[in-house]
């Protein structure tokens, strides 16, 4: 491991975008110590601190746990993502975004731009969303009263923070390792884990037990993770054999493989948002019973919902994102087929069974890791606050899917670097030999 270390830092390229990275990862950093003006240093702390079950959970997920703190950065990367999440599902639903879509990387470059001027209202509507649920009914966060004038400051700062942060992300696409929002959200998450077993420490409870129960759990989930996102079906694919004179093209071998976990975090996030409404309402209308219903993460109703939710998001996303029907006509007109299966309609059918079957598994996968960490959560007190986000499903598949996604871009780094110089040595040498010969 320390020998691909020091190839991919002898690399002066490969060098340079680690350290961009890491640079861009600082400076992401610094935002959360650049309070926003009128406000105190710390604020939601109980609101964040149960992040797992409000409406606070996958806000505070994505902006790294940063919405329990008065920083500019406070939104995060989160308004880009919601904003890149609309035009998946556009892609999908309208014929006319979809045609931009495949007109190659102009098109793309054009659906980027619609991405970025979205973003704009999402953090609006966000950044009002904070200054009314919770400004102005904690008055203890600001410095004077709740004025206009202050709203205006917070919203704008709010909003600002959240278009530099997705500035920030798109540089480290472009010019770092790549994948600039997943490493801002993973740093962002990863960067609250010291503070987190400091409070457990403070606290004067087990600090050693609740570590080693702490590592054990995490270490459970990365292990189940890891493999899960590595699973998937291959379906075998045989191209067409093509005889033009004496030559033969085709027939080769292939696989169209199909991941266990193909929708990814989405389905939690989904379930996790459409959760945070009933609770919400109840709060408003003052029903503390059903509110509580709809908090109590280890209670029979919360349990049995979000699992029927998990399960019908990961369903809709699959099936909205991958189409059998457009993969069937794309094998036919490539002349490629299904060894057994008759192509078109019959194609399409086997694939939609065993994309059915393969979401099946993944959906349980997803519902386990999504309720686990709730019933650890609640019965060991000391893992309840910033760790239960940290716990919670979502955070481990962003932290786990991005480290994967990051090992697997400098491994491709390290796969070019030494393919060079392997051709450059013995694959000269090799043909400078069978030349002799011949």
């Amino acid at each position: 491991m320390f020998q691909k270390f020091r190839q991919l830092l002898s690399v002066p390229e490969t060098r340079d975008k680690i350290v961009t990275t890491m640079a861009l990862l600082l400076a992401y950093r610094v935002g959360f110590h650049i309070p926003i003006p009128g406000t105190s240093p710390e604020f939601l702390r109980e609101a964040s601190s149960s992040a797992a079950s409000t409406v606070f959970g996958v806000m505070n997920a994505f902006s790294g746990g940063a919405i329990g703190q008065t920083a500019i950065f406070s939104l995060g990367i989160m308004p880009y993502i919601s904003a890149s999440i609309i035009f998946s599902v556009l892609g999908k639903v309208s014929p006319a975004i979809e045609a931009i879509q495949k007109e190659g990387a102009s098109g793309q470059k054009k659906i980027n731009q619609w991405t970025r001027l979205v973003t704009v209202p999402i953090c609006l509507i966000q950044a009002l969303f904070v200054w009314f649920g919770v400004f102005t009914k904690t008055p203890d966060i600001l410095t004077g009263g709740p004025s206009l004038g202050l709203a205006v400051v917070v919203v704008l700062a709010l909003t600002g923070g959240a278009i530099f942060v997705m500035w920030l992300g798109e540089l480290i696409t472009e010019h770092g390792i790549g994948n600039g929002a997943s490493l801002i959200i993973m740093g962002g998450i990863i960067a609250n884990m010291p503070a987190a077993l400091q409070r457990i420490f403070t606290t004067g409870q087990d600090f050693y037990g609740t570590v080693l129960t702490l590592v054990t759990i995490w270490v459970s989930i990365v292990v189940v993770v890891v493999y899960m996102q590595k699973g998937e079906r291959r379906i075998p694919i045989q191209y067409a054999r093509l005889t033009r004179g004496r030559r033969v093209y085709g027939g080769q071998k292939h696989f169209l493989p199909l991941k266990i976990n193909m929708a990814g975090v989405m389905p939690i996030i989904f379930a996790s948002a459409l959760f945070m409404i009933p609770g919400v309402l109840f709060q408003v209308m003052g029903w503390s019973y059903l509110q509580n219903v709809f908090q109590t993460t280890n209670g029979f109703v919360y349990v049995s919902l979000y699992l029927v939710l998990v399960f019908w998001f990961c369903f809709f996303w699959n099936n909205l994102m991958f189409q059998p029907t457009e993969i069937a006509d794309n094998l036919r007109e490539h002349g490629s087929f299904i060894p057994g299966i008759r192509p078109g309609m019959r194609t399409a059918e086997y694939i939609k069974g065993s994309l059915q079957r393969i979401t099946l598994a993944g959906a349980a996968f997803l519902a386990l890791i999504a309720v686990i960490p709730n019933f650890v959560t609640a019965n060991i007190p000391e893992l309840r606050g910033s760790l239960a986000y940290f716990l919670g499903g979502t955070s481990v598949l962003i932290v786990v899917g991005v480290a994967m996604d990051m090992v697997d871009r400098l491994n491709a780094q390290l796969v070019m670097h030494n393919y060079e110089g392997f051709m450059k040595k013995g694959g000269s040498a090799a043909w400078a030999k069978r030349g002799q010969k011949s």
